[in-house]
């Protein structure tokens, strides 16, 4: 049962968790094996993006369940593959119903894939150039609580990426897609207090080599 004051939920093995996962398997496993680990894998970070682009006005359970059909129709979000999607490709995802089938972002994401290439050319990887951003100490708050992640849903660091993405020609990018995409890929650690996995990730963040 859910602690309405800490947000957390005991597990079917009775050790508290974030509360979000409900529970459910496959959602619990995301949390437990997936969110807030650090990613450093250029595929992984631009399918994450992607994705929560997808996500905006949805639940990210809804598309984490259609996320093997994504990854079919998308060629594996490859940069290259997807740079080279044509209106033949548009039309072929607008007919599949195993995914999203929103026309707008469907078109952001392979201009999207078009832009990273050349932030890959310029940087070296994506990850290069996102972790760069990851907030400091100063830029982070002492206790990660329910209270605070509700009053939060951007901040200033994901403002700061969206508007720098936005400039380099990206959409579907805003500050709240942002920041959601940084407390998945391990650039914040926002397990709450008390969540088991809280611990495991900071081992993991402190352990992790960043890209330079």
């Amino acid at each position: 049962m859910e602690n309405e004051n800490t947000g957390l939920l005991a597990g079917p093995d009775g050790v508290k968790r974030c509360f979000w996962h409900g529970n459910l398997p496959d959602y619990l496993h995301y949390h437990d094996h997936e969110w807030g680990r650090p990613v450093i894998d250029d595929r992984r970070l631009f399918e994450k993006i992607c994705l929560e682009g997808f996500q905006s006005g949805l639940s990210w359970l809804t598309i984490l369940r259609k996320r093997e059909n994504f990854r079919a129709g998308f060629a594996n979000f490859e940069l290259d593959k997807i740079a080279a999607f044509t209106d033949k490709d548009v039309e072929r995802l607008l007919g599949d119903a195993g995914i999203v089938r929103h026309r707008g972002k469907i078109v952001s994401t392979i201009n999207n894939a078009k832009r990273a290439r050349e932030m890959v050319d310029e940087f070296g990887s994506l990850a290069a150039w996102f972790w760069k951003f990851e907030p400091g100490p100063d830029e982070r708050p002492a206790i990660v609580d329910l209270a605070h992640l509700r009053a939060n849903p951007t901040t200033a660091v994901s403002v700061r990426i969206s508007k720098e993405l936005k400039k380099r020609g990206w959409s579907f990018v805003g500050p709240t897609t942002v920041y959601a995409f940084m407390q998945a890929m391990g650039l914040v650690n926002d397990h709450l207090e008390g969540c088991v996995c809280r611990v495991q990730v900071e081992k993991e963040r402190k352990a992790f080599k960043r890209p330079k």
